[in-house]
C-alpha cells in the first residue's frame, strides 16, 4: 500500500469511497444523496490536504486534513478519514491516521480535533482513542443516525 498526495485524477475513486460511504446513513453527515460534484467542496477544496491510499492503481482509502476554523483558531487541525467497504481490515484507516498525526504535525498544527464522532461508530471511537484521541465532549442527539434516529455524537482531540 502507497499512502500519496491525492489529485483530481483521483476524483473517480474517492468518489466511489465517499459515496459508498455515506450511502450508509450511519457515520458521516453528509446526505446520501450528495451529488458528485459537491465532491469537490466536501474533500478537494483549495484550504484543504487531500490524501490517498492506494495498492495497484486501486484507491482502498482516502482522508482530508484542514483547518478546524479560521484566522485565529486555524492552529487545530480537523481530519475526515474514509475507507473502502472492500477494504475494511487491512490497516488502511490505521495507516491514515497514523499519516494525518504526522503530517498535521509537520504542518504546524498544534492538535487534531474531531467535532463529531457518532457514538455508535464504536470501531472509530476506538481506532481514535488507541491513537491517543480523547472524547472532551458529549452533543447529546447530535446525529440522525438512518436506523437508530437520533445518537449523541463525541468531540475527540489530540495535541500533536
Amino acid at each position: 500500500m502507497k499512502l500519496r498526495k491525492a489529485t483530481q485524477a483521483d476524483y473517480d475513486q474517492v468518489w466511489e469511497i465517499f459515496k459508498a460511504v455515506i450511502s450508509t446513513g450511519d457515520t458521516y453527515v453528509f446526505d446520501p444523496n450528495t451529488a458528485k460534484e459537491d465532491l469537490q467542496k466536501h474533500w478537494f477544496a483549495d484550504y484543504m490536504d487531500t490524501f490517498v491510499v492506494e495498492e495497484q492503481g486501486k484507491i482502498l482509502g482516502t482522508y482530508i486534513i484542514k483547518p478546524n476554523q479560521i484566522d485565529f483558531g486555524n492552529h487545530i487541525a480537523n481530519c475526515s478519514y474514509m475507507v473502502s467497504p472492500n477494504a475494511q481490515g487491512k490497516g488502511v484507516g490505521k495507516l491514515l491516521c497514523e499519516h494525518s498525526l504526522a503530517f498535521g504535525k509537520e504542518k504546524g498544527y498544534r492538535a487534531i480535533q474531531f467535532n463529531i464522532v457518532v457514538s455508535t461508530n464504536i470501531a472509530a471511537v476506538k481506532l481514535w482513542q488507541k491513537y491517543g484521541f480523547q472524547i472532551i465532549g458529549t452533543t447529546p442527539e447530535a446525529f440522525r443516525h438512518h436506523s437508530l434516529g437520533f445518537v449523541d455524537a463525541y468531540i475527540m482531540y489530540k495535541r500533536l
